[in-house]
């Protein structure tokens, strides 16, 4: 994901204060912000005062960026300034935090890439989905529901024979999988040695 040409574009982009570039990064990364605030037990309102300090640090720093590339990474170490900040206000500066990055040992440090990774490839699946034509969206949506929605019902509620259903989800998934970020990120996690970035 470190040369992933979407970001560099993004952040190309941003840097010259293009609305639906900065727009485009912070859906991307907002869910990576949100769940190290979370892991850091944040309520409702401190979260989002954090969330909007790292967003408005990256305004002011975005410019100074030599590689694009390390912007999820830097996103990662910002936020988790910005919540120990919070909570030192909050209970004084012996709070205890949560363990992360910063403090705890190499051992438990892949954790945080695979947090990265995952956030990472999420953002990019969310970009392919969304530029699907929207009945090929509503059928992903309605097969990854957690509890599995029933044939029947999709069938009823795409109006289409369930017969289609599996041929449906395969031309959905083929062109998901030929999205050039999806057949960036295939390409790349195949050319990773096993193991790895998991």
């Amino acid at each position: 994901m470190r040369d992933d040409p979407v970001i560099l574009d993004l952040v190309a982009r941003a840097k010259t204060g293009d609305k639906q570039a900065w727009d485009a990064l912070v859906e991307r990364y907002a869910p990576l912000v949100w769940s190290i605030c979370r892991r850091y037990r944040l309520g409702a309102a401190d979260a989002a005062d954090a969330s909007q300090s790292v967003w408005l640090h990256l305004v002011e720093k975005l410019g100074n960026f030599r590689d694009p590339a390390a912007l999820p990474r830097w996103l990662v170490t910002t936020t988790r300034h910005e919540c120990a900040r919070l909570l030192r206000a909050a209970h004084g500066p012996h709070a205890a935090l949560p363990l992360d990055g910063e403090n705890i040992g190499d051992d438990q440090a892949p954790n945080a890439e695979r947090e990265l990774l995952a956030a990472e490839r999420h953002a990019v699946l969310r970009e392919a989905l969304s530029q699907l034509p929207p009945r090929y969206q509503q059928l992903i949506i309605l097969l990854t529901r957690d509890p599995p929605v029933p044939y029947a019902q999709i069938s009823a509620t795409l109006d289409i024979p369930v017969g289609s259903i599996g041929p449906l989800r395969r031309r959905c998934l083929q062109r998901l999988r030929s999205a050039p970020a999806i057949a960036a990120l295939i390409t790349a996690e195949a050319a990773t040695p096993a193991g790895q970035n998991r």
